[in-house]
């Protein structure tokens, strides 16, 4: 081959690199894009699949609401109100009235009967306010909520799809509490302390409404499509970041890069909610739900959603920490200097003690790149089939991969042989 073929031959090869490598940054960028856009989506479609499908979980995150002092204010003062205006004290007071002036009282004393409404309205009214309020506020009432929401999880497919019914029910522009026991209970408590004509109350609205919007049906149509991807859409988005670092040219660098993306997605949708949040409770009229239990409702529905993405933003950061300190970076490669070198002086003063592992430490310490693989793809899978991870597992996990990593460089450095330190030497090549 002449100096002209060599030359053309070099030109083309050239080319063809750069097509090549091009082509892998171009694909390796849409796989990043369709990733960070569909992280948010997965982790609420995984929030919103998980009320559907789990009753404990269910359970729990409508548990709170039954001993939420504002809610519990709230239908103590809305069930108060239906129980009194069901009374007429207007006649009573009336008949009181004709009653003495019948039997010949005094004119002063049949007007002052008329007087008497508004303090009988006022006692009734606090007597009424505060039986309610102690079967509001039982451990009784709480345990039957718990127990009416577990017998009828069909609630959350009526509150985030709109089908189904049970205690929870949805309207055209609300979702509303039955309080249908707890009415009951204070109509016999309220004969109980000797208010006979309780016992004659009609049955009044049964009903306390928690959530008023008039976007609630957009949003369970969004929330029904979240839910028929709720199982797949994680993991398509799993499979998506695998395959941005595998086509990356530099898979730490893709991996490094994912991360960060990821968890700055996550923290787009905690301010996404947090506006969501402010929209919900401007929509809410005051006459239909106090603002602050109103507020305390969404925190109560929302909370494992904030918590799932907080979980997923703690994992990115330590994913993105790692890969950073896998580099060729100057503070990377000094905390693995200081890592190697508390290892091993410890390894060495046990091997001097005579704790020696021998043949096994010989094995660790030839294998470190294994075995260190081994025990983070270990820690990954504790965190992938634990049931509803929080940022406390992930730092539980975490402290557990990184002890079971020092003991086992440890256990390599007091073989009794004298290693050089591979991790300070080592410089992480192009494609690390």
């Amino acid at each position: 081959m002449n100096s002209t073929e060599r030359e053309e031959y070099e030109r083309l090869r050239t080319a063809a690199s750069v097509h090549h490598r091009r082509l892998r940054y171009s694909a390796t960028s849409v796989l990043l894009i369709l990733t960070f856009l569909l992280a948010p989506l997965a982790v609420v479609a995984a929030w919103v699949d998980s009320e559907v499908a789990d009753t404990d979980r269910y359970v729990q995150t409508v548990a709170p609401i039954a001993t939420e002092p504002s809610v519990q204010n709230t239908v103590t003062d809305r069930l108060t109100k239906r129980v009194v205006d069901n009374v007429d004290v207007a006649a009573f007071t009336d008949a009181v009235g004709r009653t003495l002036q019948r039997e010949g009282a005094p004119p002063r004393v049949v007007q002052g009967a008329d007087a008497l409404t508004g303090p009988l309205t006022s006692a009734l009214t606090s007597a009424v306010h505060s039986i309610v309020h102690r079967v509001v506020t039982s451990d009784q009432f709480a345990e039957v909520w718990d127990d009416a929401n577990r017998r009828a999880h069909a609630a959350v497919v009526k509150v985030l799809t709109g089908e189904g019914g049970s205690a929870v029910q949805a309207g055209d522009d609300s979702i509303d509490l039955n309080i249908g026991t707890v009415v009951d209970n204070v109509k016999q408590r309220l004969v109980d302390a000797g208010f006979d004509q309780a016992s004659k109350i009609p049955d009044v609205d049964k009903t306390i409404t928690l959530f008023q919007t008039d976007k609630l049906n957009e949003a369970q149509g969004a929330m029904r499509l979240l839910n028929i991807l709720g199982v797949w859409l994680p993991v398509l988005v799993l499979v998506l970041a695998a395959l941005a670092v595998w086509s990356g040219p530099a898979h730490r660098v893709a991996l490094m890069t994912t991360a960060i993306g990821i968890g700055v997605m996550m923290i787009v949708l905690l301010v996404g909610l947090a506006v969501m949040r402010q929209i919900y409770l401007d929509s809410v009229a005051t006459t239909a739900l106090p603002q602050d239990t109103a507020a305390d409702i969404y925190d109560i529905f929302l909370r494992f959603l904030k918590n799932s993405t907080v979980t997923v933003l703690v994992i990115a950061v330590i994913t993105a920490l790692a890969a950073y300190l896998y580099g060729p970076g100057r503070g990377a490669r000094w905390i693995r200097r200081a890592a190697t070198g508390g290892t091993g002086a410890t390894g060495r003063a046990m091997a001097r003690h005579g704790m020696r592992t021998g043949g096994p430490g010989h094995w660790l310490d030839a294998h470190r790149k294994w075995t260190t693989g081994i025990v983070i793809a270990g820690g990954a899978l504790a965190l992938v089939l634990w049931n509803y991870p929080t940022p406390g597992s992930v730092a539980l996990v975490l402290g557990i991969v990184l002890l079971v990593l020092i003991l086992l460089g440890i256990l390599a450095a007091a073989s009794g042989r004298a290693q050089p330190s591979r991790m300070s030497h080592q410089t992480p090549g192009k494609g690390a």
